[in-house]
Order: C-alpha cells, then sequence, then structure tokens
C-alpha cells in the first residue's frame, strides 16, 4: 500500500525510528513538491518489500557503472512514468535518496542517476571521494547535498 507524501507538511510516516528521520522526511517531501510543480504527479512511496525488481534494477546500475554496493537498505520506492520518462526514486534508511532520471525515446536522452544526501548526513563511505556535492536549500529539507553521474549504457 503506497502513502502519498504532502509536501505542505513534513510527516515521518513510514520513516520513524530512522536516525535522520526528520531530515530525510523533509528531503521526501522537498521531492514531492518537486514533482507536483513539474508534472502535477502525487509523489507516492511504496514499501521496498512491494518494489524488489525495481531495487535490483537500481542495484545493477550502481554496480554495474560505477561499482558501488551500497550498506544502506531502500525503505521506499516512489516511480514517476509517463510515455517519455521513467524516474524511480529509492529512499535509503540512512538519509539518502537515489533516483534514476530515463528518457525513454528521444534521439540524445538525458540518463543519469541522482544522489541526495538529508541535512545532517555524513556522506556514506561507498561515495567518500568518488563525487563532488553541491549544496541547495529548501524550505522543506534544510540543506541538501546532491550530485549525479550520467549513464553510459541502455538500462530499460
Amino acid at each position: 500500500m503506497g502513502y502519498e507524501v504532502d509536501f505542505k507538511n513534513v510527516e515521518t510516516v513510514g520513516l520513524e525510528g530512522l536516525p535522520l528521520a526528520k531530515e530525510l522526511a523533509g528531503l521526501r517531501a522537498n521531492e514531492a513538491r518537486y514533482f507536483w510543480n513539474k508534472y502535477k504527479f502525487i509523489y507516492t512511496t511504496y514499501p521496498a518489500s512491494e518494489m524488489q525488481k525495481e531495487i535490483a534494477w537500481l542495484n545493477k546500475i550502481l554496480l554495474d557503472e560505477r561499482e558501488i554496493v551500497f550498506q544502506a537498505k531502500v525503505i521506499e520506492v516512489a516511480i514517476y512514468e509517463d510515455d517519455k520518462l521513467y524516474w524511480p526514486d529509492f529512499i535509503f534508511d540512512n538519509g539518502m535518496i537515489i533516483n534514476v532520471l530515463y528518457e525513454k525515446s528521444v534521439e540524445k536522452p538525458k540518463r543519469a542517476v541522482g544522489i541526495k544526501l538529508c541535512e545532517g548526513m555524513a556522506v556514506p563511505d561507498e561515495l567518500q571521494g568518488k563525487f563532488k556535492f553541491a549544496h541547495q536549500r529548501s524550505k522543506l529539507a534544510g540543506t541538501i547535498r546532491g550530485s549525479y553521474f550520467n549513464l553510459h549504457q541502455d538500462w530499460l
């Protein structure tokens, strides 16, 4: 069963008990606001247990493209998809959100993995020295640190 994320009021539904629950909830709400403003999409998260195929897909991308295997676990997944774009968000228990922006059928498609760290989260060991993180301020999430890398293979 999915949870429709409220982007006006930060709620920790589904994140209770995590060390950075409030901060991660803010980052999740920030994502929900972005998808609503850009696509009028109601950002709905689903428990990781219901999204194992998508999580396996992400893990294969991370391993094959950058040899990254996270110790942190995915706890929720949200997916935006239309006829041109596939854009899943993977929410991790350590305060990180990873998304895969994947344009389906254009001549020069944008295809990248985005990494966002919630306020107060240390850069995971698996990413240390591999990425530079830009900072962004958000009313919902405080300071977000983000980075990305482009995909070199076809994944759909």
